[in-house]
């Protein structure tokens, strides 16, 4: 059977060069999970993150985002202006530090970027605020 594979891969070469793209995608994917500085929780365990003394909770949604809820005692800091305001929130570099957005896409980006300011307890919401809120956890609105 293996001896037939580079006659499949010769005659097939679109399949090829896709399960070539999807195992290099996933050995990427794998390989920022294994070497990222931050951890990612879903919100059950993230509420321990929380919880903790001197904890600082992060919501880096665009302004227009917010009107819909936010976790009670959140920070807002959208992700575009994080890395030029980082100074205003340099108090917790070494505290517990939650942060999320509305899906936790844009919230690992600011995790990673936290981490490169010197930041040391970071962990990222897994699924953002949609996740919080399907949890059944409270959310503020205002």
């Amino acid at each position: 059977m293996l001896e037939r594979l580079p006659e499949f891969l010769g005659n097939h070469p679109l399949l090829s060069g896709a399960l070539i793209a999807v195992v290099a995608l996933i050995l990427f994917t794998e390989f920022q999970r294994l070497t990222r500085k931050y951890r990612a929780l879903p919100p059950a365990e993230a509420v321990r993150v929380m919880n903790q003394d001197g904890s600082l909770v992060l919501d880096v949604r665009e302004d227009n985002e917010i009107s819909g809820g936010r976790i009670p005692g959140a920070r807002h800091i959208p992700l575009g202006v994080l890395k030029k305001r980082v100074e205003d929130i340099d108090r917790y570099k070494e505290s517990p530090v939650l942060v999320y957005c509305r899906t936790g896409a844009r919230s690992a980006v600011a995790a990673s970027q936290l981490v490169a300011a010197g930041f040391t307890d970071v962990t990222n919401l897994q699924g953002g605020i949609q996740a919080w809120q399907s949890a059944g956890l409270p959310v503020k609105k205002k």
